[in-house]
């Protein structure tokens, strides 16, 4: 912990991937853990006695569990999730958001947590900031307003982007073609967009206008493959105004 740290005492309502990731990185920045409050435990003296509180429940659990928690002048009430801002945490006078911008690993996944160092959405009571500096993290300051945008960004960022991948796998199979040989390709690609930017990097038939090869692609493709590659195509077409 930063010889600035203003508090050290942390509990954790919700017991899931993201409390555990945090509880964890908390630890390892020198906080001292209080534990876990799961489901059916009574929440109500849940910010007695600490200096923070983390609301790790799923999203449409956060204002009902937040209410029913009664307030301290001493706690800061933080949630984690993306897309609400601080409102969300009423009743609560010292109230923050912190929202990790990763992709969060599994208790069983032996890379960890992955917080440490990590990029995350920050708004609301100045411990949170705090928070994200003890863990080597880099804050992004959000407001409440932006959130939903922000969110829908990195829900397109990591869960699309997953999905894309998963088209991948699938057309690739249909070719002979193992996943793994693309995979490299990905790599090469993302490191080019944080180089260059995305019109820059983009490479391949629309960028050179090629029209004829995306429909030979599209005559390819199984029915229930085409309207995906049909939109991503259209987006890139967005990168290169001039065709």
């Amino acid at each position: 912990m930063s010889e600035n740290a203003l508090s050290t005492l942390f509990r954790i309502i919700g017991p899931g991937r993201a409390g555990r990731a945090f509880s964890q990185a908390l630890q390892d920045a020198g906080w001292t853990t209080r534990g876990f409050l799961g489901r059916g435990d009574d929440v109500a003296g849940a910010a007695a006695g600490v200096d923070l509180l983390i609301i790790a429940t799923p999203d449409a659990a956060i204002e009902p569990v937040a209410r029913a928690v009664t307030p301290s002048d001493d706690a800061v009430v933080v949630h984690l999730a993306g897309s609400f801002g601080t409102a969300a945490l009423a009743p609560h006078l010292r109230r923050a958001t912190i929202h990790p911008l990763v992709s969060l690993a599994p208790a069983s996944d032996p890379r960890g947590s992955r917080l440490k160092g990590a990029w995350f959405a920050v708004s609301g009571d100045p411990l949170a900031w705090q928070i994200v500096s003890d863990m080597d993290g880099r804050p992004i300051a959000v407001a409440d307003e932006a959130r939903t945008s922000y969110h829908a960004a990195a829900v397109i960022a990591s869960n699309h982007l997953v999905a894309l991948l998963g088209q991948v796998e699938r057309v690739a199979a249909l070719a002979g073609v193992p996943f793994e040989a693309y995979l490299d390709l990905v790599r090469g690609t993302v490191d080019n967009v944080g180089a260059l930017g995305p019109e820059a990097a983009l490479t391949g038939p629309v960028a050179r206008g090629d029209w004829e090869t995306v429909a030979r692609h599209l005559a390819a493709l199984p029915g229930d493959e085409r309207a995906a590659y049909q939109a991503l195509a259209d987006q890139a077409a967005r990168l290169v105004p001039c065709r």
